[in-house]
């Protein structure tokens, strides 16, 4: 396929950390350019290739294919020490990293040491009312960037008086003094010397890639739950999750998006605070939390874990016209006599609703319903040869959400990947 209805945006449909980089790694094989378009060191993605594991946080999944281009898009808030700390580790581990197969916007807006400075003194002055924010310094500079005052990987090849006195504002607004503008205008120094190469307009290389029939994979970082607007508010991230930030934080336009593929854990978890309906505190919970090795991968918390909620999946569907679903982590519900689904929210005056509340998910109680489990699925590589309590569950998820799953995960591996549907 190519052109608009061979392009896919992969979305997180929960509250992040779902399987989005094992999915772009897979479908990166039938792709030729993958961008990120929103989010920034705070995400973390994890690949298991031939055994070997990769942490990405801010590159692209498909770096890890030869003869692919990542590209980060102006949507993006880069911090540039990580980025090249993560091009040396790739490098590392025999994987290439050059001007051919990475590019960076030059609209990016940079993440600096006073951005991440804000964010931990912030947090740590909440106390027990804690965001659960990754200390990474993106929502500062999420603020810099709407403020109009943040500065942007363009600046670094500019005029120097400017750039030193966009710092100088700056670092007076953010940590009340300038004693440290010289380091950091020598710290840009050899970010601007070490990252030119990259910089490249990533809005007119998809716009020209698109218009020769190349495929292009849109990536997206943490989950819909955790949009700034649609998500649990204000535990959330500080950008737009969901898939219309796909066009505008890689600079399309949103009909150059054929197919938007939700991805969603056949159970679900949740890291740092914030209400979680479905939320386990028992056995089953446990089971979910150490078979399937939940701990954040940028930050290495422990992740909440709870049953399949298909009223935050059919919201997630919702507000980003999901066409399908990649369903991960099936393997992981292996071995437990019953799996539950919520399938409603019971409220405090005892009324059942089967939308999200727009009062938000403080008050309600989850509304069950009961299937029986299933034991191994290592090596089924159709639908047909799943066991058929794991084929129902299937089954049932499609109808509560309304929508397809045409992938599913049954291990960690590109190989432990069954496709029902090809649509790349």
């Amino acid at each position: 396929m190519s052109g608009k209805n061979g392009n896919v945006a992969i979305i997180g449909a929960q509250w992040g950390d779902e399987g989005k980089g094992k999915v772009v790694d897979y479908l990166t094989q039938r792709a030729d350019i993958v961008v990120r378009f929103q989010g920034g060191s705070n995400a973390g993605h994890t690949l298991v290739v031939d055994g070997k594991k990769y942490v990405l946080h801010l590159i692209p999944s498909g770096i890890i294919h030869p003869g692919k281009v990542s590209c980060i898009g102006n949507g993006v808030v880069l911090d540039p020490i990580k980025l090249l700390a993560e091009i040396d580790g790739l490098r590392a581990a025999g994987i290439t990293v050059d001007s051919k197969n990475l590019k960076i916007s030059p609209f990016a807006n940079l993440v600096l040491q006073y951005h991440k400075d804000v964010d931990v003194a912030r947090e740590n002055n909440l106390g027990d009312k804690k965001i659960g924010t990754t200390g990474r310094g993106i929502g500062p500079a999420y603020e810099d960037r709407v403020a109009r005052c943040g500065i942007r990987v363009v600046d670094l090849y500019g005029d120097k008086t400017r750039l030193k006195e966009l710092i100088s504002s700056n670092l007076m607004k953010n940590v009340g003094n300038v004693d440290d503008i010289d380091e950091y205008m020598e710290t840009l120094q050899n970010v601007a010397d070490s990252l030119r190469d990259y910089v490249e307009d990533v809005s007119l290389l998809l716009y020209n890639a698109n218009k020769e029939g190349k495929t292009i994979l849109f990536e997206g970082a943490q989950g819909t739950l955790l949009d700034v607007d649609f998500g649990t508010y204000p535990f959330v991230t500080s950008s737009s999750t969901i898939a219309g930030s796909a066009a505008i934080g890689s600079g399309v336009g949103p009909s150059v998006i054929g197919h938007i593929l939700g991805i969603m854990k056949a159970y679900v978890t949740r890291v740092g605070s914030g209400p979680f309906p479905t939320e386990a505190f028992d056995s089953y919970g446990d089971h979910m939390s150490s078979v399937g090795v939940e701990f954040g991968a940028t930050t290495g918390r422990k992740r909440r874990c709870g049953w399949f909620d298909a009223v935050l999946g059919r919201y997630a569907v919702r507000v980003n016209g999901i066409t399908s679903i990649s369903l991960m982590k099936m393997d992981v519900l292996c071995g437990l006599d019953k799996i539950k689904i919520c399938t409603g929210y019971r409220l405090s005056d005892g009324t059942v609703v089967t939308e999200v509340p727009f009062q938000g998910l403080y008050d309600v109680d989850p509304v069950y319903e009961e299937m029986p489990g299933w034991n191994s699925i290592k090596g089924c590589e159709t639908f047909d040869t799943l066991p058929i309590n794991a084929q129902n569950y299937i089954r049932r998820l499609e109808e509560l959400l309304e929508t397809p799953v045409s992938i599913m995960s049954v291990g960690p591996g590109r190989e432990e990947t069954v496709v029902f549907e090809q649509f790349l």
